[in-house]
């Protein structure tokens, strides 16, 4: 089975949670109304489900080679990114000044999304080289800027971002790559890169590398880390001292190369400082929050893939008879054990869409909001919500990929049906772009205490009032939705209120043990509350005389979130106030 784009899902959850039509009304958007979103929409999901879908077991079949220091991309792969550049995706998001179409972060996570669920392989390497221009746009010279910005918006060039060393991997103050100043105002890199995304490749006739270093009179730590930019091949034509020295073999992600890449074999690549000398993790960090949304929307689409083909799958597949048949075998979608299975993959993709599209309309606003206090409100909701849109959509693509093996049964463990490649690809999800477990701790210790903890009451001061339309309401289809989301509310205010505290006391056990429960019990309550949203909206439609059948399809699969899942919040709030006893035995029990 290969995937059909979810559009009307996708443009649902972008009016009804992420604010669309808000964002339209307000201005912040410009011209683009919900049809014209709808229109951009529908064309990327044909060229996903067209163009790119088709290619994607034949990529993990073949995968990418490496050969006398080139990289070639699986077949089908060079001609499908032309022609996806060419038809101007990649110039979505990009500054109009410099070829770009300018349009919103929400709308083009919508496509990133459309983009892995065709390939996740294909997909990643776009994310780079759009985090690399939001980089340079904000953080490079003038210069720079007219040099590179328009190729790499128009996409015929790509971008990589080289962070990770073999003694540097999550804790980049052990950065030892150099640079030194060159005295013509370019630098030497020297030194060794690992884990570099499509850090070589035959898509595009040049790639241009943003690279973290060391100057030689650097302070010590993350403080004395500088950004520059190191293209493989210089203005004059002339090759760079760069080069790929391998790829990796990986458990998925096969089409994607995996690159470990050498600066500096003959005295230093040439390269061009972006920002301010010892202030490129700042400058790095601009193309990683980007990179952390456009992470947790791979997550939401292999999820989506995954529940797709598995539903296929249980359509098709027979085995048993089911309840109230009387002869034959029935197809397993009929049984309750798979169709808990089915709701579960179906319920946790679309709160995790949710908090990622919520996340995305933030940023917009953050950058398009006129006014300096929306401006600011709308930032530290974007920086809120980022850690739990990467971490949770991404643990919920493996798990959905998982549930989706499960439902092909032994089929789903044969390669042949290609589950079994949706749960090799999402398990680099939770890992790369700053582990989930440093998402948590991201979200506890900095993001909760923003602006005196008012940025995380405001937003769960925005899911009671869902929680409390749910009670007034009191619509029977909704079953026992409102007191369950009730209790999720309440249990992320508890905690909430727990660590803020610890966080403030210098409590570090306390708040560290419980951030990956707390981020998991925040991303419950949030992703319960915008499935009740959509409901209630599909409600409303529905009483209008709107007779689409998705609207009673969304408040059953609401009601079973609330029902089946959001009942976990008070366990996880259990653990968050009292789980960090574990740290007085831990040594105790790995030891034996």
């Amino acid at each position: 089975m290969t995937y059909r784009a979810p559009v009307q899902d996708i443009v649902f959850t972008m009016r009804h949670v992420a604010g669309l039509d808000r964002a339209a009304a307000d201005g912040i958007y410009g011209d683009l109304s919900a049809d014209l979103a709808q229109t951009i929409l529908e064309e990327a999901g044909r060229f996903a489900n067209d163009v790119i879908a088709p290619l994607n077991a034949e990529g993990d079949r073949r995968g990418a080679t490496f050969k006398d220091g080139a990289v070639t991309t699986a077949p089908g792969w060079k001609q499908a990114y032309r022609a996806w550049a060419e038809a101007g995706w990649n110039a979505l998001p990009g500054p109009v000044e410099y070829g770009g179409q300018g349009l919103p972060t929400l709308l083009n996570s919508a496509c990133v999304e459309m983009w892995n669920s065709a390939s996740m392989a294909f997909g990643i390497g776009p994310v780079l080289t759009m985090g690399a221009i939001e980089a340079l746009v904000q953080h490079a010279s003038d210069d720079l800027r007219s040099r590179y910005l328009d190729k790499l918006v128009s996409g015929e060039w790509t971008a990589t971002m080289n962070l990770t060393e073999p003694q540097a991997g999550s804790d980049l103050a052990a950065i030892r790559s150099r640079a030194e100043r060159a005295g013509d105002g370019t630098y030497r890199i020297t030194g060794q890169k690992i884990f570099i995304t499509y850090g070589e490749h035959d898509l595009t006739d040049n790639i241009v590398h943003l690279v973290l270093a060391r100057l030689p009179d650097a302070p010590a730590g993350t403080r004395g880390i500088s950004l520059f930019l190191v293209p493989k091949f210089l203005a004059d034509g002339t090759r760079n001292d760069v080069r790929c020295h391998s790829i990796e073999h990986k458990l998925g992600i096969h089409a994607s190369p995996t690159c470990t890449m050498i600066f500096g074999d003959h005295g230093g690549a040439v390269g061009w400082l972006i920002g301010e000398e010892n202030r490129g993790l700042a400058c790095m960090f601009t193309m990683m929050n980007n990179a952390r949304l456009a992470v947790g929307l791979q997550g939401v689409a292999i999820a989506e893939r995954a529940y797709q083909q598995a539903l296929g799958y249980a359509n098709e597949r027979r085995q048993g008879r089911a309840i109230g048949a009387h002869d034959g075998m029935s197809p397993i979608i009929a049984h309750p054990d798979v169709q808990r299975n089915l709701l579960t993959m179906k319920a946790l993709t679309a709160a995790a869409r949710a908090i990622c599209y919520m996340t995305a309309e933030a940023i917009d606003r953050a950058h398009l909001e006129q006014d300096p206090a929306r401006r600011k409100k709308a930032n530290e909701r974007a920086s809120l919500l980022t850690p739990v849109a990467k971490a949770f959509s991404t643990d919920i693509g493996m798990e959905v990929a998982s549930l989706g093996v499960q439902v092909h049964g032994g089929m789903g463990y044969v390669e042949e049906t290609g589950a079994a490649q949706h749960l090799r690809d999402a398990r680099i999800a939770p890992i790369y772009e700053g582990t989930n477990g440093i998402q948590a701790i991201d979200l506890v210790t900095r993001k909760l205490p923003l602006s005196g903890g008012e940025t995380v009451r405001a937003q769960i001061a925005s899911m009671r009032a869902i929680v409390t339309r749910l009670l007034k309401e009191n619509i029977p289809a909704f079953g026992a939705t409102a007191p369950r989301l009730r209790d999720a509310v309440e249990s992320l205010d508890r905690a909430t209120s727990h660590l803020l505290q610890a966080v403030s006391s210098n409590a570090q056990g306390e708040a560290l043990a419980g951030a990956t429960p707390y981020l998991r019990l925040f991303a419950l309550a949030q992703g319960g509350a915008a499935l009740a949203e959509m409901a209630l909206a599909a409600n409303a439609q529905a009483a209008a005389g709107d007779g689409d059948p998705a609207h009673a399809g969304r408040i059953a699969l609401c009601r079973f979130f609330a029902e089946n899942i959001a009942i976990g919040a008070k366990g996880l709030e259990d653990t968050v106030l009292g789980g960090a006893g574990f740290l007085q035995d831990a040594n105790l029990a790995l030891a034996s």
